[in-house]
């Protein structure tokens, strides 16, 4: 819509999100007039007309098998379209049309701002299951007559009050009438089952809807008041009432067809089961957090047990390999306590890497910088865990085998991600120094160093990918991984 709006009409940035503010609210006149509608806005020379948005109903059959946005149509050639924008009123006369054998009843709303109007919506009726109405259908064409005054006035849509339709109830979920005193004079059955869900055991035609919904409500002291006038319809407003175990959502739309309030719509939904769910997910959540928060505190707990029981080592062998376990089990608790954090089991890899070069820079012998660079971004716990322990034991090989005690060097952990999706996106990691390099002979592949054994299992094995050492030029040594970003089924 904001291309065509730009590139074929004179309408500014403000008269754009009047039509944005509509757009987003046009279902509902869609669904309660059973009927398609086309927003047309005239072009910048005034010769013709584009349209811009279009709407189909959930509530009955379509007018238009096509789609209409993009269209252009000379001036002159609908008449409704043109008397509704010259005149500012709503036009309804003249015969039906037929398109494809369907006769279609066609009217016409100008959609006012301002003082101005801005375009015309074609509302599109198919008569083909023409039948006579029930009291629902009647109520539904009267409230969609309401607000078609109220768009032509430039009442409505209500400024400030965008509204999220995938979230707010529908016409088909439940619709209440109120008069001006905010009595019910309709409600549909469903609506009717919500407030039965709420503990209501008696009708709600002749009751005041906001008294009723107060009593069914839990007690809130002073939110009672405002929960009176919300259900009252007093003003454009949602809330969700929760009580007796069932929780409805409510949205109020005063109706002001002539500039008086003459009563009021109020759309509600049974979201009892939804909730239900929702607080089923929070809890399963909570559980996960805590589980992983347990886990770091026993893995914290393990290293501390081991890192006192090097302390009482004489041997340096035995005392290097409990510190370089304490290392180990260290980098899987960074990923646990990360993920106890977080809302679902996916970390941002970032902070975990820059941990373990943190942790593991403390072995360092000489003056070595240890730096990252690139980005890992987001990745599932299980490609995290096994990648920091992978990124812990690269490490600490380079800073204990690359440098001697007092030199100085720089160790960089560079990351690269391909791919747009999370499925098919790949990691580059290199890690590269400037130390002493690689002895002759060496092949990391058959190498029985335990640090490269568990990296070559890690990397292939539960990974997926590829693990490489090379000789770096003019000096060093540089390893390449190139493992998948997503787990591996």
């Amino acid at each position: 819509m904001n291309d065509l709006v730009r590139q074929h009409t004179a309408l500014g940035e403000t008269d754009l999100e009047w039509l944005h503010l509509l757009v987003s609210e046009w279902q509902l006149l869609s669904d309660l007039s059973f009927a398609d509608l086309v927003l047309w806005v005239p072009t910048l020379d005034g010769t013709r007309y584009v349209s811009v948005a279009q709407m189909r109903p959930n509530t009955g059959p379509t007018s238009y098998q096509d789609d209409m946005v993009g269209h252009l149509v000379p001036r002159g050639r609908r008449p409704l379209l043109d008397a509704a924008l010259d005149e500012g009123r709503i036009v309804r006369e003249g015969d039906p049309e037929w398109r494809e054998e369907v006769p279609v009843r066609v009217e016409s709303i100008p959609v006012r701002r301002e003082g101005r109007v801005l375009g015309v919506i074609a509302r599109n009726t198919n008569l083909l299951t023409v039948r006579t109405p029930s009291r629902l259908e009647l109520t539904y064409l009267q409230s969609a007559s309401d607000l078609a005054q109220m768009i032509a006035a430039g009442s409505f849509p209500f400024p400030g009050q965008q509204v999220d339709m995938d979230a707010s109830p529908r016409v088909g979920d439940g619709l209440i009438r109120l008069d001006a005193d905010g009595v019910v004079t309709y409600a549909s059955p469903n609506a009717l089952s919500a407030y039965h869900r709420l503990g209501l055991a008696s009708d709600l035609v002749g009751q005041h809807l906001g008294t009723i919904t107060a009593e069914l409500a839990p007690s809130r002291g002073p939110v009672d008041e405002a929960l009176v006038k919300l259900a009252s319809g007093w003003a454009p407003r949602e809330t969700e009432v929760d009580g007796n175990g069932g929780v409805i959502q409510l949205r109020a739309i005063p109706l002001k067809p002539k500039g008086t309030r003459i009563g009021s719509l109020v759309l509600c939904r049974d979201v009892t089961e939804l909730r239900r769910r929702e607080r089923e997910l929070i809890t399963k959540d909570a559980t996960i957090r805590e589980i992983h928060h347990r886990v770091k505190n026993n893995l914290q707990t393990v290293a501390a047990l081991l890192r006192l029981q090097s302390r009482r080592m004489d041997s340096p062998q035995g005392r290097e390999a409990l510190n370089e376990a304490v290392r180990r089990v260290g980098s899987i608790a960074i990923v646990h306590e990360t993920l106890s954090q977080n809302l679902d089991e996916r970390v941002e890899f970032d902070e975990i890497a820059d941990r373990v070069i943190a942790m593991v820079s403390e072995i360092s012998p000489g003056k070595v910088d240890c730096r990252r660079t690139g980005r890992f971004g987001i990745l599932d716990a299980e490609v995290a865990t096994p990648l920091s322990m992978v990124l812990t034991e690269i490490l600490q090989n380079a800073l204990e085998h690359a440098f001697t005690q007092g030199e100085r060097g720089t160790v960089e952990v560079a990351a690269i991600r391909t791919g747009t999706g999370r499925t098919d996106g790949r990691l580059l990691i290199t890690v590269l120094d400037d130390g002493s390099g690689l002895p002759e002979g060496f092949d990391p592949q058959r190498a029985g160093n335990l640090g490269l054994q568990i990296v070559r299992t890690l990397v292939e094995g539960e990974l997926g990918g590829t693990f490489d050492m090379l000789r770096a030029e003019p000096r060093g040594t540089k390893v390449v991984l190139d493992i998948p970003s997503s787990p591996q089924k």
